[in-house]
Parts: C-alpha cells; sequence; structure tokens
C-alpha cells in the first residue's frame, strides 16, 4: 500500500513538473505574488514562516541551508500551487473549510484527517500548543481556549482554534482560512495544507 501511494505521488509530481516546464518564471511570479531570484534559477516560498527556495525548470523544494523537502505531498502541493495557483489580496473575511468550494462534498474527509487530527493531537496540551505557535510568532486570537493566527505562505494566513476535552467531551478544534485562500488552492489542496500544518507544528521543538 505504502508502495502504490508512493508511485501516485510520483506520477503526480511528474504530471505537474511537466506543466511546471511550459510556463515562464515572470508568468508565475506575477500570478502567484512571489520573487524568482535568477542567480538561484528559483522562486522564493516562506512556508509556515521557513523561507524554501523552488527551483525552475525541473522542481524541487530546498530550505536556505540546502536541505531537501522529502514529503511527497508537500512537494505536490506547493507545485499545484505554482502552476495553478493565484494569490489575491485577501479581504479580512474568514472561511471555515465547509464554506470553500467544495468544501461541504470534501468535509468529512477534511474532519478526518486536518480537524480532529489537530485536536487529538495537541487539545490535552495546550500549554505546549501555545508554545509551538509563540515559536511561530503567531498572533494570538480572542478565541477557542487557545487561538492563534499565522501565515501559512505568505499573505495566506489561517486560524487555528482549540478547546481543551474534560471528562465529558474530548478536545475539539477549529480551522479558518483567510478568503484568499479560494483561488490559491482547491479544496482537496486545502486538506493537504492541514496535514502539512500538523506536520509541521509536531516537527517544532521549542525551548
Amino acid at each position: 500500500m505504502k508502495t502504490e501511494k508512493k508511485d501516485h505521488m510520483q506520477r503526480s509530481l511528474d504530471h505537474f513538473n511537466s506543466i511546471y516546464r511550459t510556463l515562464t518564471p515572470a508568468e508565475i511570479a506575477r500570478r502567484c505574488a512571489l520573487p524568482f531570484l535568477r542567480k538561484e534559477a528559483a522562486f522564493e516560498l516562506c512556508v509556515m514562516g521557513k523561507t524554501y527556495l523552488a527551483k525552475f525548470p525541473d522542481f524541487e523544494l530546498r530550505d536556505t541551508e540546502g536541505r531537501q523537502v522529502e514529503r511527497g505531498y508537500e512537494n505536490i502541493l506547493f507545485l499545484r500551487y505554482l502552476c495553478e495557483g493565484r494569490y489575491t489580496e485577501a479581504t479580512g473575511r474568514r472561511l471555515s473549510y465547509r464554506e470553500l468550494p467544495w468544501g461541504e462534498v470534501y468535509y468529512r474527509n477534511f474532519e478526518r484527517r486536518c480537524v480532529k487530527r489537530l485536536a487529538n493531537t495537541f487539545g490535552n496540551d495546550l500549554a505546549k500548543f501555545r508554545r509551538i505557535m509563540e515559536t511561530l510568532r503567531a498572533e494570538a486570537l480572542d478565541k477557542g481556549d487557545a487561538g492563534y493566527r499565522f501565515e501559512f505562505l505568505k499573505g495566506l494566513s489561517m486560524d487555528i482554534l482549540l478547546w481543551a476535552g474534560d471528562d465529558e467531551f474530548p478536545p475539539s478544534a477549529q480551522i479558518l482560512f483567510n478568503d484568499n485562500f479560494v483561488p490559491a488552492f482547491t479544496a482537496e489542496d486545502i486538506a493537504v495544507v492541514g496535514e502539512v500544518l500538523i506536520a509541521r507544528l509536531k516537527e517544532i521543538d521549542p525551548i
């Protein structure tokens, strides 16, 4: 099963890489509002506060110290954004996943993969969650038992809200998206955004 999933990811990477090569840096930079560094032949991406270089015309994603991003689903997500996404200015409206185009259709999948995992991972240790978000220099919100706003990509921000569990109820969570996620990602891709979010939060080791 793991081999099949890996093969599927590789086919997706190959497919979007073939599209990526037909585009021009100027068109991608304009559409996604990203700087293209000619010397490095790469777009500069800031993911959850960390800078990466996305090479062109053969895509690969590395941090500024040269370490390559290995997770296939992350590479596909950001490659799809470069191929198909569009950056627009946000209006300030926050959307739940259900309010996204096709979000109602995919909500159960998003709830299982992202919302419940977020709640189960951090809902029983809000102090740790707060430390992690402070490491990200996220903006504290007066919502939930612990709520924060931060940028996933530059200009694309999310609200993460947690409620602690008790003897009667399990912990719960909510994820809200700035409305400019809509032209940037499909509903299916935004579910992957949630997976990237959780994986990266778990990797942070606050002091």
